[in-house]
C-alpha cells in the first residue's frame, strides 16, 4: 500500500515536502502512468504520494500587479473557464487529452513532467511565464526556460513545492498555436508551435515565438527576436530568410515512436514559414 499525506494547509504540506521522500499530488494524470511502469523498474517507486489539490492556498486564479498568477492546483478546465486567461494559452490547453482528464490535471502538473511535447509548456514559454517555488525557508521565482532543464527533469528542489505560474502581461496584436498530433486531443504531440506578436501599425514592436517537441527543451531564440523587433515589416522582409534559416539550425527533433525527425523538421519549419510570412509580414 502507497504512503500517503493529506495536509491541512500550505505551510503543513511544506514541512512534508521537506522532510520526507513524496511527490506532489494535484491532479495526478501523469503521476499515475509513471507509477504503473516505473514501479517495477525503479527501486524507489512507488513512492510516497503529497495531495494538494484541495489546498486553497494553491487553488487561485487572480489578477497581481502586470500580470496573472495561476495557483498550483487549478485544474485545465478552470484555466479554460477563466477570463482572464490568455487565450493562445486556452487554445494549447483544449487540445490537451479529453474533458474528464482536464477536469483533474493541472497546468502546474504540465509543467513539472517537464516533457518537450507538454502541449501548454510551448505556449508558456512563449508568454515568458515565471514560476514560483516555494520551500519552509524562502520562495524563488525564475523562468520557465530556467526551471526546466531537459526531457522529465527540473531544478525543483526536495524540499520545494511549484505554488504558483505567473504570467506577465502582454498587449498582443496576434496569436498563433499549432498543434500537430495523430489526432486534435487525446494524443501526445508530434510538435507545437506558438507565436505571439504585438505591432504598431508596420512596426513589430515584440514577437516571440516558441516550438515544442524539437529538441530536448522547447526552442525559443530572444537573439533571433530582438532582431526582429522595432523593425518595420518592408525592413525585414529582406532580412527574413537569414532569420528563417538559424530558426532551422535551432530545431534539431528526434525520432521516437510518435514520429521522425525528418517529419517533425519539416512541419515544424513549415508552420514557422506560415506564421512568419503569413501572417506577421502579410501585405495589409
Amino acid at each position: 500500500m502507497v504512503e500517503s499525506y493529506r495536509p491541512e494547509d500550505l505551510r503543513q504540506a511544506m514541512n512534508i515536502r521537506a522532510e520526507k521522500k513524496v511527490l506532489p499530488f494535484a491532479g495526478g494524470t501523469d503521476l499515475m502512468v509513471r507509477y504503473r511502469y516505473e514501479s517495477t523498474a525503479v527501486p524507489e517507486y512507488p513512492a510516497p504520494v503529497l495531495f494538494l489539490n484541495h489546498l486553497p492556498e494553491l487553488r487561485h486564479i487572480r489578477r497581481i500587479d502586470r500580470g496573472l498568477s495561476i495557483g498550483a492546483a487549478v485544474t485545465l478546465t478552470e484555466c479554460l473557464e477563466h477570463e482572464a486567461v490568455p487565450e493562445v494559452l486556452k487554445e494549447a490547453v483544449r487540445t490537451i487529452a479529453a474533458p474528464g482528464i482536464r477536469n483533474v490535471a493541472t497546468l502546474a502538473g504540465n509543467i513539472c513532467n517537464a516533457s518537450p511535447a507538454g502541449d501548454s509548456i510551448c505556449v508558456l514559454y512563449a508568454l515568458d511565464a515565471g514560476i514560483k517555488l516555494t520551500s519552509p525557508e524562502s520562495e524563488r521565482i525564475m523562468p520557465i526556460s530556467q526551471f526546466i532543464t531537459g526531457p522529465g527533469k527540473t531544478v525543483l528542489r526536495q524540499d520545494e513545492l511549484l505554488t504558483e505560474i505567473i504570467l506577465p502581461d502582454f498587449d498582443e496584436s496576434m496569436h498563433y498555436f499549432r498543434k500537430v498530433g495523430t489526432r486534435r486531443a487525446n494524443a501526445l504531440s508530434k510538435l507545437s508551435i506558438t507565436g505571439c506578436v504585438r505591432m504598431n501599425g508596420e512596426l513589430i514592436e515584440d514577437i516571440r515565438i516558441a516550438v515544442g517537441a524539437v529538441a530536448p527543451t522547447v526552442v525559443r531564440s530572444p537573439e533571433l527576436e530582438k532582431r526582429m523587433c522595432g523593425r518595420k515589416r518592408d525592413v525585414l522582409r529582406a532580412e527574413m530568410e537569414d532569420i528563417f534559416s538559424r530558426y532551422g539550425q535551432l530545431i534539431q527533433p528526434i525520432d521516437d515512436q510518435r514520429s521522425t525527425a525528418v517529419y517533425r523538421k519539416k512541419t515544424a519549419l513549415n508552420l514557422l514559414r506560415y506564421f512568419l510570412f503569413e501572417l506577421v509580414l502579410k501585405e495589409e
